[in-house]
């Protein structure tokens, strides 16, 4: 989520976004932010986007800002069929592969777009 601009600019262009944030404060000052400004098509929580929103599957587009070594199983699980998904995939600090991920009829195909650099995904601490 962070500050909540990119989810501001995607309520625009679609129904419903939700939206994940792992630091609470963060999470707490974008959902004030946004509904300060009237936006009332944007559902946000704070957590771990590592295991996504299942409540809320299957998703159309799932869109991951934060870069990753591994793709998360369970974002790819709540693809809906025809669903896409891109996430920035590589070591924190480095250059980054913006991959594509499409299912289709049940399987995924991926596709590499072209090179990034994002901040690195947090996780939640066990």
């Amino acid at each position: 989520t962070g500050s909540g601009y990119q989810a501001a600019v995607l309520s625009e262009i679609v129904d419903t976004v939700y939206t994940i944030e792992i630091i609470p404060e963060l999470d707490a000052e974008s959902r004030d932010r946004l509904k300060k400004l009237g936006y009332k098509n944007i559902i946000g929580k704070s957590g771990d986007g590592y295991n996504g929103w299942p409540y809320h599957a299957p998703f159309d587009i799932i869109i991951v800002t934060a870069a990753i070594a591994e793709v998360p199983k369970p974002l790819i699980d709540q693809l809906a069929d025809n669903g896409r998904m891109v996430v920035p995939v590589g070591q924190s600090w480095a250059i980054q592969d913006l991959i594509l991920f499409e299912k289709i009829n049940g399987k995924i195909k991926k596709s590499r777009l072209t090179s990034v650099r994002f901040v690195p995904f947090k996780r939640e601490k066990n």
